[in-house]
């Protein structure tokens, strides 16, 4: 299995990070999980129950290296509207995000009832997306944009000029029972993020992605994630998180390879779901499992980084129970905000058993 590594220059940025962390800063180990107020001291945490799990998805966030071009994409070719835009710095954000000295601009945008976050780091800037990602590496995750006629989306797509991910628009067959007539298409965003625009034949997906509707792009059904294990990553989002497994179907045949674009690839896809908000879908690639791991060193600045944002009551209790089961932590601690601009209150990001970036906070 080959590997994805960061030149030397990485290494020891990312090295320095760390010293400044504790040498400069007084940052705390993550494993310590500590509460942090907005000043950055440390605070009694409040008492929760111990059973306290996540209640939604709120959004999911991606980094991008220009936000004008990439809000201008979402809004003009895929219909989502900005509701936010705001530009952040501070110890709080550092302390979060886990990059020293950064200066980030965040504009929230909204397709039906669903919202993605984008991030533009003005400082420090980040590494591009690997030019080889397959969609069997591990850092791999998209968004599944729910459209009310593939035909038209494709047409549309095609007319701006998107840059192809799958060969064309995938019918999967009778023979995957749990997807059978679902039609999905995967493309790329201008810094080469992936994304799906998927239809739903009549016996399949929530009812409202049926209702009459005279707008081509309808909302976000879920995030896709690639997985290793999907045992492994169920220990984390339902024993750990209390997310509930919605459902879950082995995918394979041309159809399906050609929709990943992996030759051979055949999947055990797990849909696992919150109260609220979209889904999250462990696809764990069962052949062609030449994907690659997420690198260790991946930042939050990096173009790779995805951050999905779970809300639950109290972030300590849950900050607790993942540093417990030994979770690597992205925040040096729980961070409370000085104030509620990019919609919550305190939160810290960790990191699932492949590397992916959950984003936990109270609003």
């Amino acid at each position: 299995m080959s590997r994805l590594l960061a030149p030397p220059h990485f290494r020891a940025s990312a090295r320095l990070f760390l010293f400044l962390n504790i040498v400069l800063l007084g940052f705390p180990t993550p494993a310590r999980i500590p509460v942090y107020a907005a000043s950055g001291t440390n605070v009694v945490a409040r008492s929760f129950p111990v059973n306290g799990t996540v209640a939604s998805v709120d959004s999911v966030g991606v980094t991008v290296s220009d936000l004008d071009r990439a809000v201008d994409f979402f809004s003009k070719v895929l219909t989502f509207e900005r509701v936010s835009d705001v530009e952040v710095a501070g110890s709080e954000y550092e302390r979060i995000q886990g990059v020293f000295g950064l200066r980030m601009r965040v504009a929230r945008m909204k397709l039906g009832d669903e919202f993605i976050e984008l991030t533009e780091y003005l400082a420090p800037a980040g590494r591009p997306i690997p030019v080889d990602s397959r969609s069997n590496d591990r850092w791999f995750q998209h968004i599944a944009i729910i459209t009310s006629d593939m035909d038209r989306a494709y047409d549309w797509l095609r007319r701006n000029k998107v840059r192809h991910a799958s060969t064309g628009p995938q019918t999967l067959p009778a023979t995957i029972k749990a997807a059978a007539g679902i039609r999905a298409f995967y493309f790329k965003d201008p810094d080469g993020h992936a994304l799906e625009v998927l239809q739903f034949p009549p016996d399949k997906g929530a009812p409202k992605w049926h209702q009459p509707s005279n707008k081509l792009f309808l909302g976000i059904d879920h995030t896709a994630i690639v997985v290793s294990d999907t045992d492994q990553s169920l220990r984390f989002y339902r024993d750990a998180l209390g997310f509930t497994v919605a459902g879950e179907s082995e995918n394979f045949g041309a159809e399906q390879e050609h929709l990943n674009n992996v030759f051979g690839a055949r999947l055990h896809i797990t849909a696992v779901r919150a109260a609220a908000g979209p889904g999250i879908e462990f696809l764990e690639y069962l052949a062609s499992r030449d994907g690659r791991p997420s690198p260790n060193d991946e930042r939050a600045n990096d173009l790779i980084h995805w951050q999905t944002k779970l809300v639950t009551a109290d972030a300590a209790v849950v900050a607790r129970r993942l540093a417990e089961r030994k979770y690597r932590f992205v925040s040096t601690g729980v961070t409370t905000l000085p104030d509620g601009s990019l919609g919550f209150v305190r939160g810290f990001l960790v990191r699932d058993p492949d590397g992916h970036v959950m984003e936990l906070v109270e609003k």
